[in-house]
């Protein structure tokens, strides 16, 4: 069985640098067992209703502004699995899934997947997230998801625990985080910990620090799809933990064995 996991991905500029958080991507991707297909789940496609990418050739897309050319040059030609999305659809029924041949892979995805699989030859299927649907249900969904594990798909979800960039600190040289995102980052670990869901899924009950931490859901909720898929005697580990900018948390979140 695959494990599942969640990527902090934090600031598009890390699919180009090399620092400890893509550097450990990139060991990540190592120690993984090759998946025969990666699905994905970013924060960057949260829309209404629920699509799976069916397209056999995803575009790369560049959904950010105000980066450095180079950054809009990057490609990530995975291939995509028409086969995968479809059995998504079924595993998710009676909830109505479109097979979209219009979207592609976000930077959610592409901005991990190039320092964890360089080599773009697994291919990956993306699922929206439904905006206007509350927590449990993106929970459920992942639960729905879990026996991909045992078919030789990695689930992987891409946001951040914490994201709040009203309060990051742009263009300042390594700033401390903010106590109240260090605060809700450790409450969400010992949660994860312990098994505890429910407050996790319900995380706006959990104070201000949570509020601050979590002021939209879009980046919350990948963190749930793979909670979701998380079987009873799977570990957790967090292979990246750390805060950019003061109020961007990168913690990655793995559930299950690298062993297989």
């Amino acid at each position: 069985m695959l494990p599942a996991i969640f990527f902090g991905h934090g600031n598009p500029m890390n699919a180009l640098i090399e620092n400890t958080y893509t550097a450990t991507w990139r060991r990540m991707g190592l120690q993984v067992p090759k998946p025969k297909a990666i699905l994905s789940i970013s924060a960057h496609w949260f829309v209404a209703g629920t699509g799976v990418t069916v397209s056999t050739s995803p575009r790369t897309i560049h959904d950010f502004g105000g980066f450095p050319r180079e950054l809009y040059q990057v490609q990530y030609p995975a291939p995509g699995d028409p086969e995968l999305a479809k059995r998504v659809q079924n595993l998710l029924r009676p909830l109505a899934v479109e097979l979209d041949h219009s979207w592609g892979l976000d930077h959610g995805t592409w901005s991990v997947l190039r320092h964890a699989y360089p080599r773009a030859d697994i291919p990956v299927v993306q699922l929206s997230i439904d905006e206007a649907r509350p927590a449990t249900f993106h929970f459920e969904v992942g639960q729905k998801l879990a026996p991909l594990r045992e078919e030789g798909v990695l689930i992987i979800g891409s946001g951040n625990v914490v994201h709040n960039l009203h309060a990051y600190a742009w263009g300042r040289h390594a700033p401390d985080p903010y106590d109240w995102a260090i605060r809700f980052e450790e409450q969400a670990k010992e949660l994860m910990l312990a098994g505890e869901n429910v407050p996790l899924i319900a995380y706006e009950t959990l104070g201000a620090d949570a509020l601050l931490s979590v002021p939209t859901p879009d980046h919350y909720l990948p963190l749930l799809y793979v909670l979701g898929a998380r079987q009873s005697t799977d570990v957790i580990k967090f292979p990246v933990e750390g805060v950019d900018g003061g109020s961007i948390s990168m913690l990655s979140v793995q559930i299950g064995d690298v062993s297989g």
